[in-house]
């Protein structure tokens, strides 16, 4: 175990943070299951296994307490939308306008995904996890993340008006 256990977990912070946006879509939610998180994390240091990757170890720390946190909820508080935060966003500009379109159209494709698809895809695209790493996390098949990533793909693509069928060559 390396003796800097505390700066390895410190610098994976911030992804541990979009994860957990990813998952509840509240800031205060997810920064409540980023210390829990890092709290079982440290708990558990013995557990884990130094010939893999920390990140991936965290994620599903992460993913587990945000399953534990959604069950023991009975009753849900008023959530505030991170876009409606009024210093989130700075305009300035034509680019910076069409910049923030862009993402919050590609944001919003991606929250309209099933909670598996937007799961393996923020894992693997955002979070650059492999799939056995992706599949780890989630408790399920490499051959499921891959068919999920690829819905979860083709659906994002239709969803901003991608054509994700390229014209196919009829070889003649």
């Amino acid at each position: 175990m390396s003796d800097h256990f505390a700066d390895d977990i410190i610098a994976f912070l911030p992804n541990l943070r979009r994860f957990a946006l990813s998952l509840c879509r509240n800031a205060n939610t997810a920064d409540d299951l980023v210390q829990v998180t890092v709290e079982r994390a440290f708990r558990a240091r013995d557990q884990f296994d130094p010939t893999t990757r920390l990140d991936a170890w965290l994620f599903r720390i992460l993913r587990n307490a945000w399953i534990d946190m959604v069950r023991r909820q009975t009753t849900q508080g008023t959530e505030i939308d991170i876009d409606d935060a009024p210093d989130a966003r700075v305009i300035d500009g034509v680019q910076t306008v069409e910049t923030s379109l862009m993402l919050k159209s590609a944001r919003a494709a991606m929250q309209s995904l099933p909670d598996d698809q937007r799961d393996v895809m923020m894992l693997i695209c955002v979070e650059e996890l492999s799939y056995k790493e992706a599949s780890a996390v989630l408790g399920v098949p490499v051959g499921t993340v891959m068919s999920r990533l690829s819905r979860a793909r083709i659906a994002v693509a239709k969803k901003l008006g991608i054509n994700s069928d390229p014209a196919r060559s009829s070889g003649e």
